[in-house]
């Protein structure tokens, strides 16, 4: 839009220019006039338009303060580290492509931290169906695992300050993208630990679009 007022304004001093342009000659010609004999133009003031912008006053930039370092942190190390994954986790937490490992990451304000809180999820190379999700939270200069869940399929995610947790249910015989039903649960921080809010169960159809893909297998 615009470009195309622009363009509607070029056509019209185009259009215009015949006959505007005596009268712009002799408007120029009072104007040099008036400069030349000491009149009352705007050579009186100086260059008025530089002036302001030099004697504006300057207000600083300033970024907001006490902003969260955004570190970024091996996951892999992370997880397999962690005595609180368990061995079958640590296990399917292998590369699917060269060095690329089935993982999700999110840094977010969870727990009011020193620094944001990293949500880690770990998923199968060939359907990403989630198998683990983890919340670090630094303490010390360290991650310590304040959340875990490994109920497979789960993901997890930061919603608003918010630890929404999603998991997918499966009916015997539901093929893997088709779960029967899902439970989203959110957690909030309380003081030392993730507290359950609020819990959404949504049932779902498998009446179209069901594949004899298998379900995933049950813990």
């Amino acid at each position: 839009m615009r470009g195309l007022a622009i363009r509607a304004r070029r056509t019209g001093r185009v259009l215009k220019a015949g006959g505007a342009a005596a009268t712009a000659l002799a408007a120029l010609g009072l104007f040099l006039t008036a400069c030349a004999t000491g009149g009352t133009g705007a050579r009186d003031e100086g260059p008025a338009g530089s002036e302001a912008v030099a004697k504006a006053p300057t207000t600083p930039t300033t970024s907001p303060s006490a902003t969260k370092s955004a570190k970024r942190v091996d996951v892999v190390k992370l997880v397999k580290e962690d005595p609180e994954v368990s061995p079958s986790v640590k296990g399917a937490l292998k590369p699917c492509v060269a060095d690329e490992y089935p993982v999700d990451v999110s840094y977010g304000e969870l727990t009011g931290g020193p620094s944001d809180d990293v949500v880690v999820n770990v998923m199968t190379c060939g359907d990403a169906v989630g198998i683990g999700s983890y919340v670090y939270r630094e303490e010390k200069g360290r991650y310590e695992n304040v959340f875990k869940t490994e109920e497979p399929p789960v993901y997890a995610e930061i919603d608003r300050g918010d630890l929404v947790v999603t998991q997918q249910l499966y009916k015997k015989g539901d093929p893997v993208s088709y779960p029967s039903s899902e439970e989203v649960i959110t957690y909030g921080w309380s003081a030392t630990r993730f507290t359950e809010e609020s819990r959404t169960h949504n049932d779902y159809s498998n009446a179209v679009g069901a594949t004899d893909t298998p379900s995933p297998a049950a813990n």
